[in-house]
């Protein structure tokens, strides 16, 4: 037993050091004692699905080699993940489509002063408010590890931070987290621990007290709490950044590793100060508007939210796209998500996941239409089609649906779609390739694209190829594919997973696809767009206008139930 407890051992912390340095959650059922001698925090480390619940300690004494191939089937993608980090400071691109509330609190007193202090009673209501919507608090660490390498966090995460070093979060707060066994960060200022200035301050006892425990990180808050460090001569804003982490390091005997800053000022000279002194990340706050960490500008920026809009940001709370499987480049078995996001100036709604077809309807419809009677639970406008007549289903380029036979395209029109992607799908991988009028107005040419297709489709351009967006020599003569337009595009993402979506704000192709890249999408192409820019969500359209109907759509099918016949087609 002793040998191969060794042998997992030095493949969690040795083998593995870079998942144990950066606080990756590393669940092993009833194997606690052999992977916390290797993180000084263990509280990082969770154990509940790494092993199946059937593999047992006996198992993997007497048949190791299961355990290792699953250590490498699930630890394998984190690894992997963690060596594609992006570079310090910036932020990874699947982390940006995350949405992480940093909620901000201050002091904790039973009776309040200002307007942002909180009751314990208030207090014990948001913990249990957590509690009941399902919420997983994680430390600063995980969600720094998060921001940098786009490793998932728990479905619906939370942050919690105490700034101040208050006595009421060594009288109050400390013990209820106790009680939920919820991980929390405080900032500290060094000046006034053990001081009562109208307000009590935990001393150096009682903080010593919290950061032995691991459900505590520390951060430094500077030593005299000035009001603005942007005003300050770079000697003495040096000083505050710097003694506060020595002063905190030597009295704890930890490693401090992020800063706060004061009423969340800074600016690039402040920021880099943080950086040169040895932090790893720094939070901040703007009391005008509300960001996911996710939509910060960088890790020395963080940004937080107000307690008193805890109700929202649980309600919107999300961990991101999971990571794909070990050598797996498609994954159709995950939960269909809705996310909207911001990223280089376009608004982007973008529903994730699930199992993608198309649907080839009889005549023009409203894309919830299409959807009414079908399993399929979102839908983006597809190809293009004739606008001949207000009936006409009739597609530009050959198109196969699930629900269809397969229809070729007319001999002249598909001439001039040569080189544009054409999109085929079956039921476990997605393939683009540029259109051949010789080769794929056959089923049996578009077989030969893609073994088993299902379902197959002309786009209008690829707007993200192989994760690069794609500049604008490579729209050649598509109409307006420069002007600012609502856009609708479909795709997958880094994880495997299908991605459908329109931009809410009129964008130019090229400006869609730079957007499209930092969401994290691997490959993207551009759908019919301009009035026909449809989206639509458990049998709500998501566009704020009434769009022209369309014959064809790109659906998602929740997983496990997507079958040969699926769609019931409209009647004409």
């Amino acid at each position: 037993m002793k040998l191969y407890q060794r042998i997992l051992h030095v493949a969690l912390c040795c083998g593995f050091s870079q998942i144990c340095a950066l606080s990756i959650p590393i669940p092993v059922a009833g194997l606690p004692s052999l992977v916390s001698p290797c993180h000084e925090n263990s509280s990082a480390i969770s154990y509940t699905n790494l092993v199946h619940p059937a593999i047992h300690l006996a198992s993997w004494i007497h048949e190791p080699q299961i355990l290792l191939s699953k250590l490498v089937q699930d630890l394998g993608p984190l690894l992997v993940a963690s060596l594609n980090s992006s570079s310090t400071p910036n932020l990874h691109t699947r982390a940006k489509q995350a949405r992480v509330p940093v909620m901000m609190y201050h002091d904790i007193l039973p009776q309040k002063e200002v307007f942002f202090d909180v009751t314990p009673q208030e207090l014990a209501s948001h913990l249990e408010l957590i509690r009941v919507q399902k919420l997983t608090p994680i430390s600063l660490a995980q969600l720094v590890t998060h921001l940098r390498t786009g490793i998932p966090l728990p479905e619906k995460p939370i942050l919690l931070t105490f700034d101040d070093g208050y006595g009421g979060h060594y009288q109050y707060v400390y013990p209820l987290l106790k009680k939920y066994g919820y991980p929390a960060t405080f900032s500290i200022y060094t000046s006034n621990l053990g001081k009562n200035t109208g307000r009590t301050h935990v001393n150096w006892e009682q903080l010593r007290q919290m950061a032995a425990d691991p459900l505590v990180t520390i951060a430094a808050h500077t030593v005299t709490h000035p009001t603005d460090l942007r005003t300050l001569p770079q000697d003495q804003l040096q000083f505050e950044i710097t003694e506060s982490k020595r002063i905190l390091e030597t009295q704890l005997g930890i490693s401090v590793d992020y800063f706060v800053y004061p009423a969340g000022k800074y600016d690039v000279q402040v920021a880099n100060f943080v950086e040169q002194a040895g932090y790893k990340a720094a939070l901040t706050m703007d009391d005008a508007v509300d960001r996911f960490a996710g939509e910060s500008e960088n890790l020395f920026a963080i940004a937080r939210i107000g307690q008193s809009r805890l109700t929202n940001a649980i309600a919107a709370a999300w961990g991101g796209p999971q990571l794909p499987a070990w050598g797996v480049k498609f994954d159709f078995n995950s939960v269909i998500a809705i996310n909207t996001t911001t990223l280089n100036q376009a608004r982007l709604i973008l529903i994730t996941g699930g199992q993608p077809t198309t649907i080839h309807a009889k005549s023009r419809y409203q894309v919830p239409q299409i959807l009414a009677d079908t399993p399929a639970v979102a839908a983006v406008d597809g190809g293009f089609f004739s606008l001949k007549s207000l009936d006409s289903n009739v597609m530009i380029g050959p198109v196969l649906s699930h629900n269809s036979k397969f229809v070729p395209g007319n001999n002249s029109e598909n001439r001039k779609l040569n080189g544009r992607p054409l999109v085929a799908i079956n039921s476990q991988v997605v393939k683009f390739v540029p259109f051949n009028s010789q080769q794929h107005n056959t089923l049996a040419g578009l077989n030969t694209a893609l073994p088993r297709v299902t379902d197959a489709f002309v786009a209008a351009a690829w707007l993200v190829k192989d994760s690069q967006p794609q500049p604008a020599s490579t729209f050649g003569s598509l109409f307006d594919f420069d002007a600012a337009r609502h856009r609708a595009f479909w795709g997958i993402n880094q994880a495997g997973q299908p991605a459908i979506g329109v931009s809410t704000t009129l964008i130019d192709s090229v400006s869609l696809g730079l957007a499209l890249a930092h969401a994290g999408l691997r490959d993207a192409v551009m759908l019919d767009s301009g009035a026909s820019t449809s989206l639509a969500y458990k049998g709500e359209s998501l566009v704020g206008y009434r769009p022209r109907p369309v014959p064809h759509v790109v659906a998602l099918v929740p997983p496990q139930i997507m079958t040969q016949n699926h769609c019931r087609v409209k009647s004409g």
